[in-house]
Order: structure tokens, then sequence, then C-alpha cells
């Protein structure tokens, strides 16, 4: 195999630095890792061939300053610069900028960033490629007025949401006109200061659904492909815990149709990079287009463990201009896998819990994979992120993958920071959960049962 590149430097932190890391060095590619003084002991500083410090820990003077990056990556050499996920992964500037400095962005291009990040322009693209969507505004609202004039024409409960947003955040349900006036100056200001931009826009409220992603990987040739689906329904504030493929309430047919809606999208965009369609699915089966994600996702583990394609290394090399590795027949979907995102929180509340690890064992076995950047004493910082490691489980069905999954989380053992593996081993006993029956509302409803069967003090 030829090599794409010859220096790569990991724009990132945590476990997806470590991932990229890994997949380089099965590449044959040099690795620059960067990181901020918070993280001169972490481990991808550790393990890459290089590594330089860009920054404080605040993440707007380390992570998230394209002038030391970009100036890292010249002084180490590097002919391409991989974003990971988070930080600036869907930055159109920073990806603008990376180009004319002569280094490859490994990800989709500044256009196609601009085309699907800003998401009423994302719906815009998603209508004109004929994907099905939910009633909403095409274009941010200008106040107060407007919102409320689209939200009476859709009919509520409606969703105001942030026109730069992504990750779960910038959600907010609105079941009346009362609420709308007086939540959308909050919502405004929420959005801005998690995004640097407070539009919004107005979209229909899907009350049961469940979350269904499709992974697609496209090159410069024109070749699209789409590699299955992941459920993200287990989440918290829009947040997903839990992601899992395929889907237990796809049939074949919906997910053809998903799929192909999914390339659609891509070939209208003229996308190029592997990225993420993300779909509502309510009661009827019937699926609805929410946004795109331009970059590696979190979850793209549990797609890599039924396709059997490394993900992070096709991203790798159609940045570097090769064509896909697979077609679409090639891609068979064998087994179930899940994932859980391990995150140094109090499992009830969900606060953050920084401080040292002073005790680590990581399951294994078959069929078991640990992504994850900690290790024993450790010292977890508050600045970040509270992910600590993604445990993936993969077996010949779902039922034999829940079964891993359990044995594994009983396996994981953090001591020194509270962590989610608590939760976790509830979920994966919960009924509603093991029988596939729950939607996006189930992390609240398995809370509220969780109270109403509790002891009366």
């Amino acid at each position: 195999m030829k090599q794409p590149f010859k220096k790569i430097l990991i724009a990132n932190r945590g476990e997806i630095a470590l991932r990229i890391i890994r997949a380089c060095r099965e590449l044959n590619i040099k690795t620059v890792a960067v990181y901020s003084t918070a993280d001169e002991s972490s481990l991808h500083v550790k393990l890459a061939d290089e590594a330089i410090c860009i920054g404080p820990p605040a993440p707007k003077l380390s992570y998230l300053n394209m002038m030391s990056i970009l100036s890292a990556a010249e002084v180490t050499g590097a002919d391409a610069i991989h974003p990971g996920y988070g930080f600036l992964s869907e930055n159109a500037d920073f990806a603008r900028l990376a180009r004319e400095c002569k280094f490859t962005f490994i990800g989709p291009t500044p256009e196609n960033i601009e085309a699907m990040g800003e998401k009423t322009r994302a719906r815009a693209k998603a209508r004109e490629a004929g994907v099905p969507m939910l009633p909403g505004t095409l274009s941010a609202v200008d106040g107060v007025e407007s919102a409320v004039k689209a939200a009476n024409d859709i009919g509520y409960p409606v969703i105001l949401k942030a026109s730069a947003g992504g990750g779960g955040r910038g959600i907010f349900i609105i079941r009346s006109e009362t609420d709308l006036s007086d939540s959308f100056q909050r919502c405004s200001e929420e959005a801005r200061a998690a995004f640097g931009d407070g539009s919004l826009y107005v979209e229909k409220f899907c009350e049961r659904p469940r979350h269904v992603e499709i992974q697609v990987a496209c090159d410069r040739f024109g070749n699209r492909v789409y590699l299955g689906e992941r459920d993200c329904s287990v989440q918290r504030r829009h947040q997903k815990l839990v992601e899992e493929a395929p889907s237990a309430i796809l049939t074949s047919d919906i997910r053809k149709k998903m799929g192909e809606a999914a390339i659609a999208l891509c070939k209208h965009v003229n996308y190029e990079s592997v990225g993420t369609v993300e779909f509502l699915v309510d009661e009827d089966k019937k699926f609805y287009f929410m946004e795109m994600n331009t970059r590696i996702q979190v979850e793209h583990t549990v797609t890599e463990m039924v396709t059997g394609i490394d993900l992070i290394k096709e991203q790798i090399q159609i940045a570097a201009g090769e064509k896909l590795s697979f077609t679409q027949n090639d891609i068979k979907i064998t087994g179930h896998a899940f994932e859980v995102r391990i995150n140094a929180e109090d499992p009830v509340t969900f606060h953050p819990s920084p401080g040292k690890i002073t005790a680590l064992h990581v399951p294994g076995g078959f069929g078991v994979r640990v992504d994850s950047f900690i290790y024993d004493q450790y010292k977890v910082v508050p600045f970040y992120d509270s992910l600590l490691a993604k445990l993936i489980v993969h077996g010949k069905t779902r039922e034999d993958a829940i079964a891993k999954m359990r044995q594994a989380l009983d396996e994981f053992v953090i001591h020194g920071v509270k962590s989610t593996i608590p939760l976790f081993k509830e979920i994966f006993t919960s009924q509603s959960f093991v029988e596939s029956n729950y939607t996006t509302r189930f992390i609240e409803e398995f809370f509220a049962e969780k109270s109403q069967n509790s002891p009366q003090k």
C-alpha cells in the first residue's frame, strides 16, 4: 500500500488522538501530538513520534488556537493535519487555513463543512436532495415574532435549534406560544455562548423517535458508500451515552432507503471524506433528516466492529487522494456491536468528577475493545470533555452482545474518580433496553422509574 503521508499532526487529545496514532502506525506514518500544559502527562503525548506544547489549559488558548496548531505543523514538518472530533474538526476556517498553508486537512473540504455545518443551510441542501425532512424553517428566524409565526404554522410542540449547533447542544423543546416567547432570548443567548452564534431555527418536534444515523464514506472520484447505521437513542440532554449497530428497529428495506437518502445528500454537495447523516425515526418507521456531521464520530467504533473496515485509515487515504478501498457491494453487516461512553461523572447527577485515578483494570477477551487514554495514577483534568474510555463489544447477535457488555462492565474498574459504569450496568439489565422498546426519552423515563421504585424515606 502506498504511504499516504509522511507525517500527520493530530490536532486533538484523549482517546481519539491515540486512535489516530495507531492507524498512522499501521500506515507507516509518523505522528505529531499537540498538547496543552494540562495534558503534558497524557498518553497521546507519550506515544506519538513527536509532541509539541501549544498553550495553556483553556481550549481557546490551545486546542482551539488555529495559529498555534498550524505553527506546530510547520515546525515539525507535518504534511497533514487530522482534527479528530470536536475542537476544530468542523471549522471551515481552520480547514481553509490548513489548505492555504499547504497542509492536507484530513476531513471534508471547507466548502463541504460550510454547506453542512450550519444547520439551516444543511436543511436546505437536504431538501434540494430530496431527503425526507420534518417541517421547519429553512433559514434562521429573525426574532421571537418570526419564531412564533413559524411555530404556529408548523404546530406545537416544536424545537428551537441553534443554527450553528452540534454535538447535541443548542436544542430547546417548546410546547406553547407562551413558552416560546418566554424562552427565545434565553435560547439565543445560550446558543451564542456555546457556538458564538445566537441564530435559531424552528423545527417540528418528534415526540417519541429513535435517533438513527448513517455512516458514509466518499472519495474525490465520485465513489460513495454507506456502511449501515448506528442507533444512538440512549441519550441524556441530547448527548449520546450508548450506541449500537445495527439498529434493532430497522428492516432491510428501511435501511436501504436511509442509506440511499444519505448518499443522495452526499452526491448533492459533492461530499468528500467520511461523515455521518443523522435521522429521526418515528413510531411508524418514517425517517427524517436532522443534520450531517462532517467528521469522524465518537461512535465510529461500532460500525468498524460490524463491517470490519478501519474508518480512520480510510479517512486518511481519502484525504491523500486515494479511491475507496471498497464498494457498496462489499459492505456486509456481521453480528451486533455496542459502545458505551465511560465518563468521569457521577452516574446519578452527571456532575464532572476530575481527580487522580488510583486503581484501574480494563476488561478484555473475545469481542471486547477499549479505546482509552487513561492509566493508573493518571490525573483527570477538569478543562475538557469528561470522556475517559469507550467500551465496545461485538457479538453474533444483539443478545450475545448485551451479555458480553454486562461481563465487560463488571470487569471494568476505575477508582479515584466517579464514572458512569454503574449507570451502564443498570441500562444493560433494563427490560425496555434489552427488548429494544424505548425512544430518545429512555434516560429520563429510566430515572423516573427508578425514583418511583426507590424506598420512601
